[in-house]
């Protein structure tokens, strides 16, 4: 055996498939037979996929509504501190604390906080950037911007067993079924 061979390390298995809606029922048998650590990968959303591969609403949206309640309350707080605490000058007869002022920034930061959760959150969420993954190592993966359609089930599944997942994959209509290894 080479030193090459011997640095190897498997991944996982990779199946593509022909159709969108062949990769969508193909999600569904890969979910039942119970794979939990797969992926499905496409060109563009398929819709109904999020529920074949069996996952959970995202807590995006509650990330999102905590930071946005959190950059209005931060608005508040700082006017209140400037106009009452620190500098309490009473200006045209208003009351030290006129919230009703204080709404357009209250807003402004309940937007910022929020859109910038959201793109935090989602990085976070999605594991990204990740620049590198075995799928890439693949030639026939490159299809998947355009036309290509394809689940990878990673080794460390606990289901995962090289001879039965490629032949569990060729059983479901994979085509290409190809070995991933981490180099």
């Amino acid at each position: 055996m080479s030193n090459s061979m011997a640095d190897t390390k498997i991944f996982g298995m990779l199946a593509e498939f022909e159709t969108p809606a062949a990769l969508l029922k193909a999600a569904v048998k890969v979910r039942n037979a119970g794979y939990k650590k797969f992926d499905c990968h496409s060109p563009f959303p398929i819709h109904g996929m999020d529920k074949a591969m069996g996952m959970k609403r995202s807590h995006l949206g509650f990330i999102i509504a905590i930071f946005a309640l959190i950059g209005a309350v931060t608005g508040l707080g700082l006017q209140y501190w400037v106009h009452s605490v620190e500098y309490p000058h009473i200006i045209s007869g208003k009351p030290l604390f006129a919230w009703q002022a204080y709404i357009i920034v209250m807003f402004a930061l309940f937007v910022l906080f929020g859109a910038g959760s959201a793109v935090l959150g989602m990085l976070h969420i999605n594991r990204l950037p990740r620049f590198h993954h075995p799928v890439f190592f693949s030639d026939r993966f490159s299809k998947v911007t355009t036309d290509g359609f394809f689940i990878s089930i990673e080794a460390d599944d606990p289901q995962f067993d090289l001879r039965k997942t490629a032949a569990f994959l060729q059983e479901i209509g994979g085509i290409h079924i190809e070995r991933l290894e981490e180099q």
